[in-house]
């Protein structure tokens, strides 16, 4: 599915996060959002989900405005995974992945066999199975980032939109998680959308590298066309070099301050 942005514009209070902000976000490709800190991603991310709603512009999906789709609708379509998830009741891991089940399910009615099935293999994809039967509240931040991460895939939806995916995540699971959501990709279609810190990481996994600064996009396009010195001087305002890694052979930084 395909988002189109136009001329949106979003303020906390007297604060512009989200300047003028117009582009396309292509269906069925991995998108990196990249820039400072206080730059816009996280909130990019939640006018896609109609969490927050723009000042003005409008923000489409597949040609229709977002706000058409009601709550329960658009999380047939989209899934969300946040920086941060609180839950204070002691629900076992299972129960929380279950929760992906909902906007599938008749209201009232309890999740069936299928569903659960469909929980269970989230749970084996994200590498959280092991964790099952214990309580969200006994786990540790990168164990709760995968449940919550497992969650978003028994979604079953058509778009993924990440907020910093690995902040987390050891070396083995930030790539397993990123491992996963471009299978998502390559074999489902899935459009994925990621805000990222880690530059090398992102031009390793996403088909397509969205560079922001206060507020609005610099550049986009493929990690070979997009990702020069003079773009992460021009965002980062840090000098680098960057060249192409011999075993992936894609794009790679290294940072010379």
């Amino acid at each position: 599915m395909a988002f189109e942005l136009k001329q949106v514009c979003f303020s906390y209070g007297d604060h512009r996060v989200i300047e003028n902000l117009s582009f396309s976000i292509l269906p069925g490709c991995f998108h990196a959002v990249l820039g400072p800190n206080g730059c816009g991603k996280t909130t990019l991310l939640d006018l896609l989900s109609d969490h927050i709603r723009p000042d003005s512009g409008e923000v489409f999906l597949n040609g229709n405005k977002l706000t058409s789709y009601g709550k329960r609708l658009l999380a047939r379509y989209v899934a969300s995974v946040p920086q941060e998830y609180q839950v204070n009741f002691p629900y076992t891991v299972r129960e929380v992945v279950a929760m992906g089940r909902y906007p599938h399910q008749a209201r009232f009615s309890h999740p069936t066999r299928e569903d659960m099935q469909i929980v269970d293999k989230a749970l084996e994809m994200c590498m959280a199975d092991e964790l099952a039967e214990r309580f969200i509240t006994e786990l540790s931040g990168g164990e709760k980032q995968r449940v919550i991460f497992a969650r978003a895939i028994a979604q079953q939806t058509s778009v993924l939109l990440l907020d910093e995916p690995c902040a987390s995540l050891d070396v083995k699971h930030a790539l397993g998680i990123l491992n996963v959501a471009s299978s998502q990709v390559r074999t489902k279609g899935v459009t994925v959308v990621a805000v990222m810190h880690d530059i090398n990481l992102a031009a390793r996994f996403a088909d397509n590298l969205i560079f922001m600064k206060q507020g609005r996009k610099i550049v986009s396009g493929p990690a070979r066309h997009s990702l020069d010195a003079t773009i992460i001087r021009e965002v980062f305002d840090v000098d680098s070099v960057v060249t192409t890694e011999k075993h992936l052979n894609v794009p790679q930084v290294v940072f010379l301050q």
